[in-house]
Order: structure tokens, then sequence, then C-alpha cells
């Protein structure tokens, strides 16, 4: 608990006066050592183990420079895929406290009710996303699959396994690199919303997709090559 407490002290302290700071602001300050380790710290403490596992740890700290660069391109991108219909785009972070981006599809979109075929409409969608993504090869893909909480543990941990890989099969014909996605089911441990209602449940049925930076992106923004 003192742990906690401690992070969350911390956590104000630099983060005080953050407010109006703009998000590549936010990269310079979450790039240095201390941003990476409370950054992760926050995401585990609030019990969202996410925001401390997407991303290759690197190992090391990531220099401020390299993080406001990395945060810059990241915006940019972000603004981008915003322009996709289906989907909703938020900046987060990786594990290393770089600004990550996390893209957010509906699965009553993407996919039939308790089924993981793609839909033609989903298919648009990831097409464009794919053609979006062409420019920004230095990332990793992790695909994240999440149902409501119908059903038993195990057909939901076998939908939403099997609708997150439905989406890297179909991103990899689009020419995204096998190589660079990483899939996993959540079932419906993680929520975003109330399965006690029709409403909440279609929030909860999604497939989340989170860009990082992968270990190259990294060193060319330490070396000053990153464009």
């Amino acid at each position: 608990m003192k742990k906690i407490l401690l992070l969350f002290l911390c956590a104000a302290v630099i983060f005080q006066g953050c407010s109006t700071m703009s998000k590549t602001g936010k990269g310079t300050l979450i790039g240095s050592g201390a941003g990476a380790v409370i950054g992760a710290g926050i995401g585990a403490a609030i019990g969202d183990t996410k925001g401390a596992a997407i991303g290759a740890a690197i190992g090391t700290a990531v220099g401020a420079g390299a993080g406001a660069v990395i945060g810059k391109k990241m915006d940019k991108k972000a603004e981008e895929l915003e322009a996709l219909e289906n989907a909703k785009v938020e900046t987060v972070e990786d594990q290393n406290g770089l600004q990550a981006i996390k893209v957010t599809f509906d699965s009553g979109i993407l996919f039939p009710l308790n089924g993981s075929t793609l839909s033609q409409t989903s298919k648009n969608e990831l097409s464009e996303f794919a053609t979006k993504m062409q420019d920004m090869q230095e990332t990793d893909i992790t695909i994240y699959g999440h149902t409501d909480n119908t059903g038993s543990d195990a057909v939901n941990e076998r939908l939403s396994n099997r609708r997150a890989e439905s989406v890297a099969a179909y991103l990899k014909n689009c020419g995204i690199a096998s190589s660079r996605m990483t899939t996993e089911g959540k079932s419906y441990s993680q929520p975003v919303a109330s399965n006690e209602t029709v409403e909440g449940r279609a929030q909860n049925r999604r497939v989340e997709i989170f860009i990082t930076a992968n270990e190259n992106m990294i060193k060319a923004a330490e070396e000053g090559t990153l464009q």
C-alpha cells in the first residue's frame, strides 16, 4: 500500500501542471528514466497492466530527446488513423514509458455475434489501417481480442483468441509482416463497461490494436536519424 501511495505522490508532483502540455511535450517527460518507471508503476497500481505490458522492453531507459521525437511521430500517425470511421484512436504509454497508439475496433462491426469471421466492412477498415501504416514500419503491433461475459470461460477465451488472430491474418494479407504482430485473447477479463446491460456488453466485445516503437525506431530516435 505504501508503494502504491508513493507512486501516486511522485506522479502528482511530476505531472502537476501538465494538463495543458502538448502530447509531444509529455513524450519528452515520459521519455526520461523516471517517467518510464512511474508510468509503469501507475499502470500496475490501478490494476490496468496493459499500459505496463505493451511494447517490447528494451532494458534501458530511453532519453528525453528520443522520447519527444517518438511522441511527435506517434501524434502524427494517430491523427491520420482518426480518419478510420469505425475505430476509436487514443494515445497511450508502452512499458518503456514511450508514447504509443491504441486503436479500438467494435467487434460488432468486425464480427458476427459469437463468430470470428471478418465482415466486409471490417476488411475495408483494416485495409485502410494497413495502408496508413505503410510508412511506419519501425513499429510493433499487438492485437487483443475481448468478449463480454456471456458463455463459459473456455468459449470466451477461444473466441477472443480467434478474433485477434483473424485480424492479424487479414493485416498480414494487407502487407503487414507477421513478425511485427502479436495476438492475445483477453476473454472478458478487461471490461470497459458493465456486463449487466446490453449496451455494456456490446462495448466489451471489441478488438484493440496497440502500435508501439520497436528497438529500431528507438535506436534511430536516439541517434537523431528518425524521420
